[in-house]
């Protein structure tokens, strides 16, 4: 009930037909008054945060005091702002994103020094001054023109004579322009509030650039590793085989005439390690682009993937060809997501499901096990670094006792 009530104190604010007075009408500016109200309180610790943090900022280079006081006036502030843009993008009808730059993964002692170069926080300390002067007047003024006109007219009982027609006739002025200027200066304090407090361009332009240097490091890391991991296996496998056959082939070479079955068992060996060198070259080359990937596509992959788990695995993708990197991307998540599902899930089934809509590969993988799977373990963040490269995103959802849906998506167009 509460969160009901709430959702409809924040609906959106519709500035309507202000010439028609309806029961709607009221009741939408008495809720929209209670908002201001709500507003015009929020000066008290507006006010408090900012003389901290000026305090933080004086204190600063004194001893580390400023350093430990911005340690609890800077979450507080994030707070007091995450509440404002939850409220405004309610009133608005849209979301509104901080967009700081990340500072959890610094030491404690270190934090300010990110904060100071984050424009988002400066956009903060803004807001407070905001909402300690011009905000509070803006949102003061239609819980004054409402409340003083019931406060003349309970004066009005009370006094006689021209008097209590004098607060009679300034009553209707009052709430004539409350009537009208209530959604209209709500609405301006959400959009104001949206200005200073949600992710500007050039901050989201600077958190992309952050996104793509990240992620370059971590392919060209995750690159470098499958190079080592692919000289090693030539190394170990191939390359020893085939060195193997080389002194087969000259041993039996100076056996052939003197001991000719000995020489023949030597070939028969080189043939068979042959072979064998052969299967793991083809190991490698799955390793790098899996044959059938190239040659029947994404679903064919998929499917010929899923024939070959002892988990029972269902799969419905459809996906025209997509571009080469986009498919061994998405062909080695999926891999990975079900060599997650044989190794820990304990399910009966899985499933695996896929489409294109032109702009973005879509694929989930599912299955019906225990559930709990940590999206920060190797595995998954395997799959997020290879995805990253590509500008996708994976979503884990799975509750304890299950099921499992891992959700990838990759943007790609076919041309």
């Amino acid at each position: 009930m509460t969160d009901f009530t709430t959702m409809q104190i924040l609906a959106p604010v519709r500035l309507g037909r202000p010439f028609e007075l309806t029961a709607d009408g009221l009741l939408d500016r008495l809720r929209l008054t209670l908002v201001s109200a709500a507003y015009a309180a929020s000066f008290v610790p507006s006010l408090a945060l900012a003389i901290l943090t000026v305090l933080c900022l004086a204190l600063g280079p004194a001893l580390g005091l400023g350093i430990l006081l911005a340690q609890a006036v800077v979450p507080a502030t994030a707070g007091l702002t995450a509440l404002h843009r939850r409220v405004s993008g309610r009133l608005l009808d849209e979301e509104i994103s901080p967009g700081y730059a990340r500072s959890g993964e610094v030491a404690a002692l270190v934090r300010p020094v990110r904060w100071m170069r984050d424009p988002a926080r400066w956009r903060n300390v803004g807001f407070l001054w905001f909402s300690a002067s011009g905000g509070f007047a803006m949102s003061l003024l239609p819980v004054a023109l409402l409340t003083l006109p019931v406060t003349w007219l309970i004066l009005a009982v009370t006094a006689s004579g021209w008097i209590w027609l004098l607060l009679l006739v300034l009553s209707g002025p009052a709430l004539v322009a409350w009537w009208f200027v209530t959604p209209p200066l709500v609405r301006a304090r959400a959009l104001a509030e949206r200005a200073m407090l949600g992710d500007s361009r050039v901050s989201r332009l600077e958190q992309r650039v952050e996104q793509v240097e990240e992620s370059r490091a971590e392919t060209l890391d995750h690159n470098a590793a499958e190079v080592r991991r692919i000289e090693r296996d030539l190394h170990d496998g191939a390359q020893a085989r085939i060195a193997s056959v080389g002194m087969n082939v000259g041993l039996a070479e100076k056996l052939v005439r003197t001991d000719p079955d000995a020489a023949a068992a030597l070939l028969r060996e080189a043939r068979e390690t042959t072979m064998d060198a052969l299967d793991d070259l083809r190991s490698v080359v799955r390793g790098i682009h899996p044959p059938v990937l190239a040659d029947r596509g994404l679903a064919g992959a998929v499917q010929a993937l899923a024939l070959a788990l002892p988990v029972p695995t269902s799969v419905a993708v459809e996906v025209p060809r997509l571009p080469a990197p986009v498919e061994s991307a998405a062909y080695f998540a999926v891999a990975e997501c079900l060599a997650n599902t044989v190794k820990h899930a304990a399910a009966s089934r899985a499933w695996v499901t896929g489409r294109y809509d032109g702009d973005r590969l879509r694929i989930t993988v599912g299955d019906d096990g225990r559930g709990g799977a940590d999206a920060t373990g190797s595995g998954l963040a395997g799959v997020a670094r290879r995805l990253d490269a590509f500008d996708g995103d994976v979503r884990v959802l799975s509750p304890a006792g299950g099921p499992t849906l891992v959700e990838l998506e990759v943007p790609c167009r076919t041309a």
